[in-house]
């Protein structure tokens, strides 16, 4: 028996599939006369009039029979695979002779299953919540999602949610060209307007998930700080995983103390794992569990976090206005006005500040105004669940957790993949995500995305669903950036700059926001004090503040071969095969090295010899990825393993550059602050900036708090930002 013929068809209706394949489709009759025949999940073809028995030979000299083809479907992920077989019951000599016409049959074939089953990408039904329920409103479209979100606490709330958020990025998908205005320059305002001491702040932070860890740490520093959140305070739509080496981040800022650090522990477990779906790879294609101890291995209690930041933040001074949403910001030259809205009262409310902070992350209209609709190149729909129990012994080990797995293909053009972190006693924190190519017409959807959560995680951790204890939502949009450079992309304007997902900090693997922030963030609150202190708050010396690292801007090829183009058929194994030589070859490396390439780490010599050690093994895979990329995404990628390697050959011959800077900083930065500022940001690029940190390099200390409306140099030229409209100043 031989397989001549694999497909993903993009339905999860297998028996609409099967039924069409028994009684609708035929070959033409240029094919000849073929029998079929109707089995239990699917057909069989055999030529009408068969030659007799021993009138042909096979290449051995016996007897050959003429090769049959059995045809079958099967569901899995809520979609439909269907094969086709070559076999002949007497003779193995007839696997290696084709049907009778058999390449124009499987071509015929695959073309009406293409147009019967094209790919669809429905979107979420436009609703009134003023007239009924948001279960009401999705039950006849996501059944099985309505359905346990009845049973999760909050579930209602939560629901609601992720129909806003799905609304709200499809929103800004499909007008790119048109975001909306809410940044805008405006004059100095009269001297004689005063405002409230209680309403100027130095920092006022938008956002309250990410940005409570950065305005905690600057409330600390001496800055006074406000932080608005569009929800209740404290709660998070996703837990968090870290190493204990990354979050020592924290401590050294003074953040937290150890002792503080283990009470946010949920679980901390010894060993995750990394395997994809290889049944129907090429050999050359398959590989081993790659173990990873020190990657990912402690789960944190994020609201805990959270709530310890917040306070941390208030007893240095600052406040939090939760449930307020943001609504516009106007600059001037020297101060930015904050409007904003109390959603219970829905009363207006607004602040002064030396500095805006967007922290809003994927949706932020921030980020889609300063980059004119190009926010972000690729996103990981997210969606999963916290669950407190309801699993029979034996189904998981929480000693372990499971970093990143799939159980199966291509499925309706997504590669979908899984993660399982154990938490606090019988907690188990599910993911389901895909890699997804940003397209108008194909957005990412992170209903259909629950709907396939809820109808496969038996598939892939036995359960019975009805016995789940759910405890928690967990969703998402995690931007993705394709950097060339470390300036292709604005994150600041005067007096305003990004954080965190909004300013598309991320892992282009593993896609963690969380990790990528606590990794940087001595460096971004280095560069941001220094600013801050010497009033450089214009664009040209915001913009550089940045978490970019040239090393794993070179990496997102790899998050770009794992997209399914949209509209496109590819190999449902595709993907699975091309995740599985990297990362086979990753696990036959030392641990460290694994451990280096998925916490940003790793350097150009350890990058090119993965590079080329994956080409030698499966030359194939060039093409696959420019399969999926394209010249133009290629010649891209070109320029960021240009930049890379310039930026690691500087780092080698400036390595000096860093000590330099520390022993002239007590006399250049007094006397020329914007210099000291761009060697500081030039000493971090040559560090941090290709995965080599320099903790020595953080000089940061406690101050009083006398920092409030301080300047310190004449404020620079004017820098104008993008304009929503033509006729707007930005």
């Amino acid at each position: 028996m031989r397989e001549v013929l694999y497909l993903e068809v993009p339905t999860p209706d297998t028996t609409a599939v099967r039924d069409w394949l028994q009684r609708s489709f035929e070959p033409s009759p240029e094919m000849g006369s073929i029998q079929k025949r109707v089995t239990p999940d699917g057909i069989h073809w055999v030529p009408a009039n068969p030659p007799a028995k021993g009138s042909s030979k096979g290449s051995n000299g016996s007897s050959g029979l003429t090769p049959e083809l059995a045809v079958f479907v099967w569901p899995l992920q809520r979609t439909t695979y269907l094969k086709v077989f070559r076999w002949n019951s007497g003779e193995t000599s007839a696997e290696n002779r084709p049907f009778p016409q058999e390449s124009s049959l499987l071509r015929q074939l695959t073309q009406a299953l293409r147009h019967q089953f094209p790919n669809r990408y429905p979107a979420p039904p436009q609703i009134d919540l003023s007239q009924q329920s948001i279960f009401e409103a999705l039950a006849p479209y996501y059944p099985k999602t309505v359905h346990h979100f009845r049973d999760i606490p909050n579930g209602e709330f939560d629901l609601t949610r992720v129909y806003w958020w799905e609304q709200r990025w499809r929103e800004g998908v499909r007008q790119p060209k048109t975001p909306q205005q809410v940044i805008f320059s405006v004059p100095t305002p009269d001297e004689s307007v005063t405002t409230l001491p209680d309403q100027r702040f130095d920092l006022i932070y938008v956002g309250g998930a990410l940005g409570v860890i950065h305005a905690a740490v600057m409330a600390r520093l001496g800055y006074r700080v406000l932080l608005l959140e569009r929800l209740p305070f404290g709660r998070m739509n996703r837990e968090w995983n870290i190493s204990r080496s990354e979050f020592q981040s924290l401590l050294d800022l003074g953040l937290f103390s150890p002792a503080e650090f283990e009470s946010v522990i949920a679980r901390e477990y010894i060993d995750g794992f990394h395997k994809f779906f290889d049944a129907n790879n090429p050999p050359q294609a398959k590989a081993p569990i790659l173990h990873t101890p020190t990657v990912l291995n402690v789960a944190i209690d994020a609201d805990k976090l959270l709530k310890i930041c917040g306070e941390k933040l208030r007893a240095a001074g600052g406040e939090i206005w939760d449930e307020t949403e943001f609504v516009r910001a106007e600059i001037s030259d020297q101060q930015v006005q904050v409007q904003a809205t109390h959603l219970p009262t829905e009363s207006p409310r607004s602040a002064q500040g030396r500095l805006l902070v967007d922290a809003m992350g994927t949706a932020s209209p921030i980020a889609w105004q300063l980059n004119g609709g190009r926010a972000f190149d690729s996103v990981c729909p997210t969606v999963g669940a916290v669950i407190d129990g309801g699993f029979e012994p034996g189904v998981w080990d929480f000693q372990y957790g499971d970093v990143l797995n799939s159980h199966g293909d291509i499925s309706r053009g997504r590669q979908l993949i899984w993660e399982l972190f154990p938490a606090r006693d019988q907690e188990l924190t599910f993911y389901l995500f895909h890699y997804h190519q940003i397209h108008p017409e194909n957005p990412g959807s992170l209903l259909e995305m629950y709907e396939d959560f809820f109808t496969i995680l038996p598939e892939y951790r036995r359960c019975d669903m009805e016995q789940l204890k759910w405890k928690k939502a967990t969703f998402g949009y995690i931007p993705g950036h394709f950097s060339v450079g470390g300036g292709d992309r604005q994150i600041a304007f005067d007096r305003l700059v990004a954080i965190g997902d909004a300013a598309s900090l991320q892992s282009p693997l593993v896609f963690t926001g969380f990790g990528s922030l606590v990794r940087n963030l001595p460096r971004l609150t280095d560069l941001l004090d220094t600013a801050l202190r010497h009033d450089l708050l214009k664009a040209q010396h915001l913009n550089p503040i940045r978490a970019f690292q040239s090393n794993t801007a070179v990496t997102w090829m790899f998050s770009k071969g794992m997209m399914v183009p949209t509209g496109r058929f590819l190999a449902p194994y595709k993907v699975n095969a091309m995740l599985n030589t990297f990362f086979g070859i990753l696990a036959t490396e030392p641990p460290e090295i694994a451990e280096r390439f998925i916490k940003d780490r790793a350097g150009w010599l350890v990058f090119n010899r993965m590079a080329l050690k994956a080409a030698w093994m499966n030359p194939a895979l060039l093409f696959w990825i420019w399969e999926l990329a394209g010249s133009k995404d290629l010649l891209r990628w070109v320029g960021s393993y240009l930049i890379f390697t310039g930026t690691a050959l500087l780092s080698w011959l400036f390595a000096w550059v860093p000590n330099v800077a520390l022993a002239i900083q007590s006399w250049l930065e007094p006397r020329y602050p914007a210099l000291w500022l761009w060697l500081l940001t030039k000493s971090y690029a040559l560090t941090f900036g290709i995965g080599k940190p320099r903790p020595e390099l953080v000089r940061i200390r406690n101050r009083p708090r006398s920092s409030l409306s301080k300047t310190l140099t004449p404020p620079p030229a004017r820098v104008e930002a993008p304009a929503a409209k033509p006729d707007s100043s930005l």
